[in-house]
């Protein structure tokens, strides 16, 4: 595990694979971190395929530094991922994401294409139920917490998909960072963000206007949403299909409950919801050897 200073916070990261292989940025949805069950799982079945994977904290996850900043949380994150591609590759990297990693690796590709050589996308989230879930998870919460007890407030708030508290206790340094943005700051970003999750007709995809897709120029590979999955509707990885140019949709290697069923066994203290996504792992390692032939 190693640190690099981006934008004013520490970021938390490791390689997994060999020095010499392709490097694929995996990143995973939700504010989880690196080391969430099944992250590493994943990354180490690319490594095994001869792939050199970026595991990486975002910020606001795991024991990298809370930030604030930018016209979405995936926009900030997209700006850090280009600072650290920059200075730990030095030039382009295949990005990887699920869910909310999907829409980072999306934000990343269309304002830094040069650091970017192709993508594979899955569970992408898109539609009013799953925008407006996503409104609740990241920024309801908050604009209600910091509008009525400030950052203290906020210090405590816990959350599902990974709380501040949480980020206090794994970082401590994540307690004066937020101390110091205060209330009136804390409001402002999240107001903005919120924006983000707000379901608008021009956007497949939350905080990204469909007219952005067109900046993509790379081999894209995106995996079909569940018939079943409402937090990832397959009707939107179709939608992102057609806006990215000379993308290929294919068929889910998992069961089209796959992330319901992933759900109910973690709450039941049985594996994780990244879990079936190990299935895609052969199929992502074909989509950059086909790049190689």
């Amino acid at each position: 595990m190693a640190e690099i200073e981006v934008n004013g916070g520490i970021v938390v990261y490791e390689f997994v694979g060999p020095d010499d292989g392709d490097v694929v940025v995996l990143t995973p949805g939700g504010r989880f971190s690196k080391d969430f069950p099944g992250v590493r799982e994943f990354a180490v079945a690319l490594a095994e395929g001869g792939k050199r994977v970026l595991m990486w904290d975002r910020p606001n996850c795991g024991a990298s530094d809370i930030q604030l900043f930018g016209r979405s949380e995936s926009h900030m994150r997209a700006d850090t991922l280009a600072v650290m591609v920059d200075e730990l590759v030095g030039g382009p990297v295949a990005a990887f994401g699920g869910s909310g990693g999907a829409r980072d690796s999306i934000v990343f590709a269309i304002e830094y294409p040069h650091l970017v050589s192709s993508l594979a996308l899955w569970s992408i989230v898109g539609g009013t139920f799953s925008t407006v879930s996503l409104a609740g998870v990241y920024s309801t919460a908050e604009l209600r917490t910091v509008r009525a007890a400030g950052i203290e407030g906020i210090l405590e708030l816990e959350g599902k998909a990974g709380s501040w508290s949480d980020l206090v206790k794994v970082n401590p340094r994540n307690r004066e960072r937020l101390l110091a943005l205060g209330p009136l700051n804390f409001e402002e970003v999240m107001t903005r963000w919120f924006d983000a999750y707000i379901p608008k007709p021009n956007e497949a995809i939350p905080g990204v206007a469909d007219w952005e897709f067109g900046g993509i120029d790379v081999p894209t590979l995106i995996i079909r949403g569940g018939e079943n999955d409402h937090d990832h509707p397959k009707r939107t990885s179709f939608a992102v299909h057609c806006l990215i140019k000379g993308s290929r949709l294919i068929e889910p290697p998992w069961p089209e409950d796959a992330w319901e069923q992933a759900q109910l066994a973690m709450n039941r203290g049985e594996g994780s919801i990244f879990g079936p996504w190990l299935k895609a792992a052969p199929t992502l390692l074909d989509h950059l050897n086909r790049l190689v032939l």
